[in-house]
């Protein structure tokens, strides 16, 4: 076997280090290549388990481990509900204009004055209606009779509390 030269030893220097560019290169390479390359998920570790985008569609799931293996589980999506909502509004648009356009329009001054009408005034009472009568029947003289009676026996009893009181009063005086 040969001894080593110098240029031999720097040339086997350099090929190594060609051979590490490469090698590294294909790694960086590997992590920035389309999904064809590198697998259609790319995986960010979270604390609960991982979270996954799929790199075709964009969706984002969280996988978790349970006693029956992994799940995962999409993430609620904003930008679908204010998608849809925005279709339903531009919907809603398109079919008032279309009522608008096929409706009467109106354009200056009416020549017919409006009829004023009060909101909170009463219909006058039809002619069925009319014709009935409410009667709210008049106490008796007996019914006023028991009534003055008891009266009379509170306003007695009201007095005698009072003069109680003042003699009590009057007493501690």
């Amino acid at each position: 076997m040969r001894p080593a030269t110098s240029s031999t030893t720097s040339w086997l220097a350099a090929a190594a280090f060609a051979a590490a560019m490469a090698i590294g290169g294909d790694l960086v390479a590997a992590q920035s290549a389309p999904d064809g390359e590198t697998g259609r998920y790319s995986m960010t570790p979270i604390p609960d388990g991982v979270l996954r985008l799929d790199t075709r569609t964009g969706t984002v799931s969280t996988c978790t481990k349970n006693g029956a293996g992994w799940a995962c589980y999409a993430v609620p999506d904003e930008r679908s509900a204010l998608d849809a909502e925005i279709g339903r509004l531009q919907a809603e648009v398109e079919r008032l204009k279309g009522q608008l356009a096929a409706g009467p329009t109106v354009s200056g001054k009416v020549d017919e004055a409006l009829p004023k009408s009060d909101p909170l005034k009463k219909a006058e009472p039809r002619s069925a209606e009319g014709e009935r009568k409410i009667e709210i029947p008049l106490p008796s003289d007996q019914d006023v009779d028991r009534v003055m009676s008891f009266l009379e026996k509170a306003w007695r009893r009201l007095i005698d509390i009072a003069n109680r009181v003042q003699k009590d009063v009057s007493g501690r005086i």
